[in-house]
């Protein structure tokens, strides 16, 4: 059986180990979690602002929608300006996460500097409080 998509789920536990891994100075990893976490809070808020989701693929159904945290800003203000309650959810215009990639998984963790993992820290945790705020206005169970 094929686990299915849990964007939220997915942000809520990336972000906890992202932060136990900050304060545990292991920068690469926070800095790769930090990285997931807003990609999937922002999925999940792109999903109640209405992205198309292909459920038999279990992932959305437009091609530019399947990017990480280094493009999702941008297309998650396409959902949010494009929706009635979406004013509410702004977020910077220039996403902390230009400079995040996905393959950096890969780099040597000796690459990753505290004020970079700090800058993608910060850019997680807006999405968090997106979230937040989704739940307890009833956006978001």
């Amino acid at each position: 059986m094929q686990m299915q998509a849990d964007y939220l789920d997915a942000h809520e536990r990336h972000l906890s180990d992202a932060e136990r891994l900050f304060a545990a100075q292991r920068w690469a990893n926070a800095d790769h979690l930090y990285g997931l976490a807003a990609e999937c809070g922002l999925k999940r808020l792109m999903r109640a602002f209405g992205m198309p989701f292909d459920s038999k693929m279990d992932r959305p159904q437009e091609k530019n929608d399947r990017v990480h945290a280094n493009g999702i800003w941008e297309r998650f203000e396409s959902y949010r300006s494009g929706h009635q309650n979406g004013t509410a959810y702004a977020l910077p215009e220039e996403s902390p996460f230009a400079n995040w990639h996905i393959n950096e998984r890969y780099a040597h963790q000796s690459h990753f500097e505290l004020s970079r993992v700090e800058h993608h820290q910060k850019g997680a945790l807006m999405v968090a409080g997106l979230i937040t705020k989704a739940k307890h206005e009833g956006l978001l169970p």
